[in-house]
Order: C-alpha cells, then sequence, then structure tokens
C-alpha cells in the first residue's frame, strides 16, 4: 500500500500513458489513438515557425477528464465526465467550426479522485466504431456515425480487479476483429474482446495492470507493462512470449513502451529506464542498458527520425524541491544523456515528431514549443501558450492542433509548409 506522503509526491504522474498503438494504418489527416497514426507520437504534418502568437478558431467547454482529443474525417471526438451526473460523456464535434454534432452519456460505477474525477485513458476509433475507456473500468463501443451505444462491459468487475488509485487508464487497441485492454485482476492483466459484442476472446497474465498502454507489434505480439514488468503475449492468443523485470515500487508505470529499431525502452517513476533488446534469438527483451536518471512521469518518450536519440521528459522525486520536469536528449545506444533543458513543464510535456523531423512540444503549463533536433543542445525555434493547464496529449490534423486543458476542448490553427 502507498503511504500518504509517496501519494502527496507522486500522485500527478500517471494520468497520461493513456493509450494504445493500432495495428491498421490511419487515413490522412486523422489522428484515431493516442499518440497519433502510428502510436509513436509521430505526425506526417509540417509546422513552421510562427510570427504571430497561433490563436484559437474555436473553444468549446468540456467536462472533467484527461482523456486526449481522437479525430476522424474532419470530425474530433472527446471523453469527459459528465457535469452534471455520475457518468461519462463522449462528443463529437466539428473540427472546422467546433459545433457538436452529437453526444452519449453513460453511467458509471462511483469514482473520485482529488487530480480529477474524470477518465483518464484515450478513444480508440476503429473502423466505423469509437471505443472509450472509463476511469470506473467501463469499456463502451459506439457508432462512429451517431455515437449509437453498441455493448459495454464493466471490466473490473467482470474480471474480478481492483480499481488503480488513480483510475483505469489505458486505452484499448484494436487488431482485426478484437479490441484489447488492460484490466488486471487474475490471469487477466490484459484481455481481448470480440469489437461485434465485447464477448471475450482471451485474457492473458496473472497480474496487477498499471496505467501504461499496451502496443502491438509486427511481429504478432502485444507487449505492455504490468505491475510486473514489460510483458510480451501473442495477439491472437493471449499466450505468454516473454517477461522483462520491471517494477515501480509505487506501481505508477505509465508510459507507453517505445521502439527503435531493435530495442523498446521503457521507464517508470522511480526504476528509471531501460533499453531492451528486441531482436529474435536469445537475447530477446534482454537489457541492453538501464539508467536511473531516466525516470520518465506519465510523458512517453519519442525518437528522432533516425532512430538514434531519444527524447524525453524526465523529473526527479524530492521531498524538499518543487516540482519540475526536464526535457533530455538520450543516446539510444548507451543511455547517456546528451543535454537537458531544465523547468520544461512542472509534471509533465507532451512531445510530437513531425514530418521534417522538427519536434512539438505541449507542457503542462498550457505553452507549446516548436524545436529543432539536434544531439547538441536544445535549439528551440518558437514558443506560445495556447491554452491553459493541461496532461493531455494534443492531437494534430491539416495544421490544427486539437488540445484539452482544465476547461475546454481547442483548436489552434498552426503555420504549415
Amino acid at each position: 500500500m502507498k503511504s500518504p506522503l509517496c501519494r502527496l509526491v507522486l500522485v500527478p504522474f500517471a494520468f497520461l500513458t493513456l493509450a494504445f498503438f493500432a495495428a491498421q494504418p490511419a487515413e490522412g489527416g486523422d489522428w484515431p489513438q493516442w499518440l497519433g497514426p502510428n502510436r509513436d507520437g509521430s505526425s506526417t504534418e509540417t509546422i513552421v515557425p510562427w510570427k504571430e502568437k497561433p490563436k484559437p478558431a474555436w473553444r468549446l467547454r468540456v467536462g472533467d477528464g484527461h482523456s486526449s482529443p481522437v479525430v476522424k474525417g474532419g470530425k474530433v471526438y472527446l471523453h469527459f465526465k459528465d457535469k452534471e451526473s455520475e457518468g461519462e460523456t463522449l462528443i463529437c464535434v466539428d473540427g472546422a467550426t467546433g459545433k457538436q454534432e452529437w453526444e452519449k452519456t453513460l453511467p458509471r460505477n462511483a469514482f473520485s479522485n482529488k487530480f480529477g474525477n474524470g477518465p483518464r485513458a484515450t478513444p480508440l476509433i476503429h473502423k466505423d466504431k469509437i471505443f472509450t475507456y472509463g476511469a470506473s473500468g467501463q469499456l463502451a463501443c459506439h457508432e462512429l456515425a451517431d455515437g449509437k451505444l453498441l455493448w459495454k462491459r464493466d471490466l473490473l468487475t467482470d474480471f474480478g480487479a481492483k480499481n488503480l488509485y488513480f483510475g483505469a487508464s489505458g486505452s484499448p487497441v484494436a487488431v482485426d476483429d478484437s479490441v484489447l485492454v488492460p484490466v488486471g485482476g487474475k490471469g487477466a492483466a490484459i484481455v481481448a474482446l470480440n469489437i461485434a459484442d465485447g464477448s471475450t476472446i482471451w485474457k492473458a497474465v496473472d497480474e496487477t495492470s498499471t496505467y501504461s498502454s499496451p502496443v502491438v507489434r509486427p511481429d504478432g505480439n502485444v507487449y505492455f507493462l504490468s505491475q510486473g514488468g514489460v510483458q510480451v503475449v501473442s495477439v491472437k492468443d493471449g499466450k505468454p512470449v516473454a517477461k522483462f523485470p520491471l517494477v515501480d515500487r509505487l506501481n505508477e508505470s505509465a508510459t507507453t513502451p517505445v521502439f527503435l529499431k531493435d530495442g523498446l525502452f521503457a521507464s517508470s517513476v522511480t526504476y528509471g529506464g531501460v533499453f531492451l533488446d528486441t531482436k529474435p534469438g536469445d537475447n530477446f527483451l534482454k537489457s541492453i542498458w538501464k539508467k536511473g536518471a531516466l525516470s520518465c512521469y506519465f510523458s512517453t518518450p519519442v525518437p528522432d527520425a533516425s532512430g538514434d536519440y531519444l527524447y524525453m521528459v524526465t523529473g526527479a522525486l524530492s521531498l524538499i524541491a518543487p516540482p519540475s520536469s526536464n526535457l533530455k536528449c538520450v543516446d539510444v545506444k548507451t543511455g547517456n544523456e546528451l543535454w537537458s533543458r531544465p523547468k520544461t513543464g512542472k509534471y509533465h510535456a507532451a512531445l510530437m515528431r513531425l514530418a521534417d523531423g522538427k519536434m512539438l512540444l505541449v507542457d503542462d503549463f498550457g505553452d507549446l514549443r516548436l524545436f529543432e533536433p539536434s544531439k547538441e543542445k536544445y535549439n528551440e525555434l518558437a514558443v506560445t501558450r495556447i491554452c491553459g493547464a493541461t496532461w493531455a496529449h494534443p492531437a494534430l490534423c491539416d495544421g490544427t492542433l486539437y488540445i484539452r486543458d482544465d476547461g475546454f476542448l481547442i483548436a489552434v490553427k498552426l503555420p504549415t509548409k
């Protein structure tokens, strides 16, 4: 059990790793899941430095939550707590005008937390459906066109799992006709459900869930962080393939696993960071290097275009100093820190790699930064404040950045090449 002191220091660290890697490619201009079309924080768009402050095209007041927006076909979808009831609401908004087209609210089991009562997980769009995973563990499948509820399941109850301190936080990932969700409970750290009716296809791994989100890879496996470590199971039947013991002392594992060429980077707030071999063979999932200082909270790192350097937001636990996060550039081969930019946000900053290799960063104060990737130093090209305090990752579509803060869903048009 976590001590009250640990909760006081660490509670903000677990909210935003919320999502999964979709196996199918997205259409041009879509952002259908956590971390974008490829579930790796990369975008196919190019943003140029702005000379004048980008202004919001529209703002729409929304309820409580840390869930990120998703986009398909010019429509923006967001999941948040209903303002009037113990329920959660999914809305569809016209991306150009901000006009709301429909909303659906579902009741949920009671959930409250002093760092927000709304959903953490980011919705997943797959084919003609949209999936939401609420803070109390309710998975719902809706028609994308009009929000009609097709089915829902209370996964924590169904699989005998206890909710986490910050609430269920991992978004589902779709593979063909199944949707994969981290749950926890006996034999159900991750489960696969039929997207047609929500029936169980398989369940796997007898461990507690974390706030981290699984990633599906072309090798036919799904990779995810349970409380016991990095898990690899078969997408087909859930059969365990491999495991690496990455254990966070406070069960605060929250970042999404990051793949770089033949390796995987994983991190947690007390463990630090580790780079694992993912080449087939005897060394599969063996440690290449480990660095205790590379402790990511809930900001998922993003590699540069070459895959040789990794940009990440880290921080140190302290009972004395005020919270502060650092942006770092790390050599993937060695794990050595090449440079660090201090005070990049309070607890968190979301990273995104653009088509030309440049990087966007939104910190939890609401500042947007464009910087040039370099192993030599931090090279900022532009900066502006675009929203209020936020722990949500933005979506970028057709030159418009969609972001939610404490009270609003906001669309900001950025200059493109």
